[in-house]
């Protein structure tokens, strides 16, 4: 194999870019917490891409001989055969040694909290979501952890901060992930998953749940402003924000569509960074609790 195509091989085994996305989220908590250090803020992006990278490449490894069954992982390195077990163990090892080395050289927590991400993500929701829909519930615990490892990576403590920061990034889950299972569902149902919230697949139930919890994201997107720490714009933005997205749900709860489930998924890929750094840019010198 060229070189090109083995790292084009290490890229979709990493997820490169979903890893990319996850460590956004981090930047935004540590520079909202008010964290400014170019070292810790190298430490933080490589470190969190690392753990993010041996945390997708572990679950490629388990869901292995299920990706030969769903169109849109059969071309994923493993079920090529571009890429060995014990490689793929090889690299989902040394990125999280030294992805986890990085986060405690930040302080013990981050690196606690790396470790955390990855054995709940591997090793509870990896099997549970051939199990049971509540996997969904399971993988937004690790999938929030982000922003909070930015806070800590600058405070070294779990506060309030950190608390509001995970939530907002908690409800969002419910309906970025939803609106995922809805539009690869035919796939997800060949390689055994149902993650939807209702038995019954796409339907009236399942679009209720996934509209519930976009309206949910409006009061939580709006704490950092109830609590003082964000100005007037992040108020109009994330109201605005929050409304939109919450209307097209409500435009898949009436239509049911894929093509609607769709333009919701593409909107909550859009939503998220533009909240977080909206609190980054809005806020208030001398208010974050310290």
């Amino acid at each position: 194999m060229s070189i090109g195509n083995k790292i084009k091989s290490y890229v979709a085994f990493t997820k490169f870019r979903l890893a990319s996305l996850v460590i956004i989220s981090a930047l935004s908590g540590y520079l909202f917490a008010g964290g400014s250090d170019g070292n810790t803020m190298v430490m933080l992006l490589v470190g969190g891409f690392l753990v993010t990278a041996a945390s997708n490449g572990a679950n490629q490894i388990w869901e292995r001989e299920l990706d030969k069954l769903m169109k849109r992982t059969e071309n994923r390195p493993i079920p090529q055969g571009d890429m060995s077990v014990r490689e793929a163990l090889t690299i989902v090892v040394f990125s999280l040694s030294v992805g986890l080395f990085m986060l405690y050289s930040i302080n013990l927590i981050s690196a606690v909290l790396g470790l955390f991400a990855f054995i709940m993500y591997v090793f509870m929701y990896t099997p549970l979501k051939r199990i049971t829909p509540w996997a969904v519930l399971v993988g937004a615990f690790p999938g929030a952890i982000p922003p909070m490892l930015g806070v800590i990576a600058h405070s070294g403590k779990f506060d309030l901060v950190a608390g509001v920061l995970f939530f907002v990034q908690f409800i969002w889950q419910f309906p970025h992930f939803w609106a995922i299972a809805w539009v690869i569902f035919d796939d997800y149902k060949a390689g055994g998953f149902a993650l939807l919230p209702s038995k019954k697949g796409k339907s009236k139930n399942s679009a209720y749940q996934i509209a519930l919890y976009s309206f949910l994201l409006i009061p939580f997107s709006l704490l950092p402003w109830l609590l003082g720490w964000t100005g007037t714009i992040s108020l109009i933005v994330a109201t605005v924000l929050g409304l939109l997205f919450f209307l097209q749900s409500y435009k898949l709860l009436r239509t049911c569509s894929d093509k609607d489930a769709k333009k919701l998924m593409f909107a909550s890929f859009i939503y998220l960074p533009i909240i977080q750094f909206l609190y980054v840019f809005d806020k208030i010198e001398g208010v974050i609790p310290k």
